[in-house]
């Protein structure tokens, strides 16, 4: 049996209602863990999260390290440093492997 719950918001830090029908549903969908978020946080969340592509989609904070394209000679940049025992490749020529669709 559920009872109703006040649980305090991680984000905003105002109390918010668990009620017994969301603990309900929340066991039926086998999730463990109480909501953090009230349910404006959680649609502020899920709004940011649709226009950044989602979750750790930034790659600009990634570092770049300078390369040359070893079939075209153009200058390039990859997401690794090169140890320069295979050949990298612009994104112009790389070719993925071909997928197999059986």
């Amino acid at each position: 049996m559920f009872n109703d719950k006040i649980l305090t918001c991680r984000d905003c830090g105002q109390d918010f209602d668990f009620s017994a029908s969301e603990q309900e549903f929340f066991a039926e969908k086998g999730f463990t863990n109480e909501p953090g978020r009230c349910q404006s946080c959680r649609a502020a969340k899920k709004a940011q999260n649709r226009t950044s592509g989602g979750f750790n989609n930034n790659r600009s904070d990634r570092e770049m390290f300078p390369a040359v394209c070893a079939t075209c000679g153009k200058e390039t940049t990859v997401p690794f440093r090169p140890s320069g025992d295979r050949p990298i490749y612009c994104r112009d020529c790389f070719q993925p492997p071909p997928r197999n669709n059986w």
